[in-house]
């Protein structure tokens, strides 16, 4: 189900279609997103299953001035090759070495994205410039930072893949979307400063919260996947 710009904001009528119509949105309206819903959505989402109920999850919710600030901070670091270059992620989102099926499907959301974006290739100015849109939170007014104690494996994590997911399932089924980013991970020391992050926590991610702009261009990307047949095996059935 493709970006509907005259539906978005409304509720979903089941779970399927709040799956369906998920997507990483990049162009988020002013309006504001009241507490009482992101508590709704947060506490939505600790209904994820986690191992023995440990419930990895940690969340930082930063929106108004504590927001833009947060953005001032990152993009002036972003924007200074030299001081960019002292920040690193502290664990590899990404593979190493590149193979094929992923390799592929990467090259083609980025041209498919850039495409729209009418960025051509090695244009870096504009291509820098797009990726600094996300430490604006794509102008969404809400910023989510979700941690993990150092101390878990990665059973945790996959359960807190499953939070995540229902965080932005929630988002959907009350008309809101949402954009994860990875892109959060190379300034998790000026997140960490800002939000109170201990030092016993790791960044998993970002997150940008709030309402869609119908009519932004970038919203209508809409990211294929492969059938069923493709990745699944059956034995008995």
């Amino acid at each position: 189900m493709k970006f509907d710009p005259s539906t978005r904001h409304q509720t979903c009528r089941s779970a399927d279609e709040a799956l369906l119509t998920r997507q990483s949105i990049r162009a988020f309206l002013p309006r504001e997103v009241p507490r009482e819903t992101i508590d709704e959505i947060l506490q939505v989402a600790a209904r994820a299953p986690s191992g023995t109920n440990t419930q990895p999850w940690k969340v930082y919710v930063v929106a108004g001035e504590p927001r833009a600030e947060l953005s001032r901070k990152i993009l002036a670091a972003f924007d200074d090759p030299a001081v960019a270059a002292t920040h690193k992620r502290e664990y590899a989102y990404y593979p190493q070495q590149w193979t094929s099926p992923y390799v592929d499907r990467r090259r083609k959301v980025g041209w498919d994205m850039y495409g729209l974006l009418g960025i051509g290739k090695g244009d870096f100015e504009k291509t820098h410039h797009q990726h600094g849109r996300n430490y604006s939170f794509f102008d969404a007014p809400v910023g989510l930072m979700f941690t993990i104690d150092r101390i878990l494996e990665r059973g945790s994590w996959l359960d807190y893949g499953m939070f995540i997911q229902n965080v932005m399932i929630a988002a959907r089924g009350r008309g809101l979307d949402t954009c994860p980013q990875a892109a959060f991970l190379d300034f998790h020391s000026i997140i960490a400063e800002c939000v109170g992050m201990p030092a016993n926590e790791m960044l998993v991610c970002g997150m940008s919260l709030g309402w869609a702009d119908p009519d932004a261009l970038i919203n209508t990307l809409y990211t294929e996947r492969d059938p069923v047949a493709s990745f699944t095996t059956y034995r008995g059935i």
